[in-house]
């Protein structure tokens, strides 16, 4: 079954603003940690203030699901991306913490908003069989920002203007996708069901079926690991003497095998199942940190990080793939917006176990407290219902 043409004109439609936001926003997550640490001076702060505002999102989320359920789906994701552009703004001119503090705040219940909705609209305008394939289009385009968003960011705060001409530029992308978002008159006003459901039992149901816990536990992965690249990974490579452009060359270099990985791999995992996919995912890429711990080398550890985006690309895409696959479409709406909190919450885990543990430890015990809990991950992938999208197209 083919998908509609209003549906796969919408899909194509979208990829453009949403590939020029996220070019905006992973230029300032670039250099983000490296922003806080130039006034924070301490990376366990650092990861402390961020841990602060992953609560947020999740918080901003549990109170945003009734409007996300009711509201236009298109401008909300509008709204949010607003959020995004006169925060970054407004650190172009002043920074100081109480600053960060508040504008984070609003940055946080932003990017609660922006996660869920993405998921949404990508999900409104996809049949069933092929939402791996599409999820597998979209995170193609968000890796390419993220390999063109650090090299801006990279190159921009490694010159006279610093982290100002690298807020100010992603400001200015953002507005843009403002613009082409409404010229191209995306729109996505379906309502979703069960609006009267209270949150918290949605989220005790949620947790009530197996193969929807092993699903969340997986899905902490990603996020968890992404702490540790774009908020620790950015501060080591400074405080070893290499430029700003070599942690954007880095970021960028990550981001290359995930360009290509994701959309083969998504395809892959729609027609041989996800179980093995994610296996090999975890496990490689959990052997590749542990691995990483017994090396001072900069360059080594550099390197084999930018190889983990293999890894990645395994598990990445397919994830969310899988579990808009196992949910049976009428409890799409009700669990959806349960399992994205994972990417929140797995961000949480990950910069709040990192700043307690650099407390007491150096920085390179973080390639064992990232690495070892990949191991677990992969034995637990195992015991994972499989499922297999390319049965259901011929169905």
């Amino acid at each position: 079954m083919l998908i509609p043409k209003k549906r796969l004109k919408t899909i194509t439609k979208f990829g453009a603003p949403y590939l020029l936001f996220s070019i905006g926003i992973s230029a300032v997550v670039t250099i983000w940690s490296v922003y806080l640490n130039s006034f924070l001076n301490n990376s366990s702060l650092v990861g402390l203030l961020e841990s602060f505002f992953f609560v947020l999102e999740i918080l901003a989320y549990i109170f945003l699901i009734p409007i996300i359920r009711k509201g236009n789906k298109a401008k909300l994701l509008v709204l949010s991306l607003l959020f995004f552009a006169v925060s970054y703004f407004i650190f172009a001119f002043y920074s100081n913490v109480y600053l960060v503090i508040i504008l984070g705040t609003l940055i946080a219940i932003a990017t609660s908003l922006r996660t869920t909705l993405n998921g949404l609209i990508v999900r409104d305008n996809s049949e069933s069989q092929n939402v791996s394939k599409n999820e597998g289009f979209i995170y193609s385009l968000l890796n390419l920002a993220w390999f063109l968003g650090p090299l801006i960011a990279g190159y921009l705060a490694s010159t006279i203007y610093g982290f100002k001409s690298v807020f100010l530029i992603a400001s200015a992308i953002l507005l843009l996708s403002i613009l082409l978002f409404k010229l191209l008159k995306i729109k996505d006003d379906r309502k979703t069901k069960y609006l009267k459901e209270n949150i918290f039992k949605l989220f005790i149901n949620f947790f009530k079926d197996k193969n929807r816990v092993l699903i969340y536990i997986l899905s902490l992965s990603v996020p968890f690991w992404w702490i540790f690249i774009y908020v620790y990974m950015p501060i080591y490579i400074v405080s070893h003497g290499l430029s700003e452009f070599v942690l954007g060359l880095f970021i960028s270099g990550i981001t290359v095998p995930l360009i290509f990985g994701d959309y083969i791999f998504a395809r892959i995992a729609g027609k041989r199942g996800f179980k093995k996919l994610f296996f090999t995912g975890f496990i490689s890429l959990g052997i590749l940190a542990i691995s990483l711990f017994f090396t001072s080398n900069i360059y080594i550890v550099l390197g084999l990080l930018i190889l983990s985006g293999v890894s990645v690309s395994m598990i990445e895409p397919t994830i969310e793939a899988y579990f808009l696959d196992i949910v049976k479409e009428e409890e799409r709406d009700k669990y959806y917006g349960i399992y994205t909190t994972s990417s929140q919450l797995g961000s949480l885990i990950g910069s709040l176990t990192a700043a307690l543990l650099l407390i007491f430890q150096p920085f390179k015990s973080l390639f064992l407290l990232f690495g070892i809990p990949m191991i677990l991950l992969a034995f637990i992938a195992l015991k994972i219902k499989d499922s297999y999208e390319f049965k259901k197209k011929s169905q």
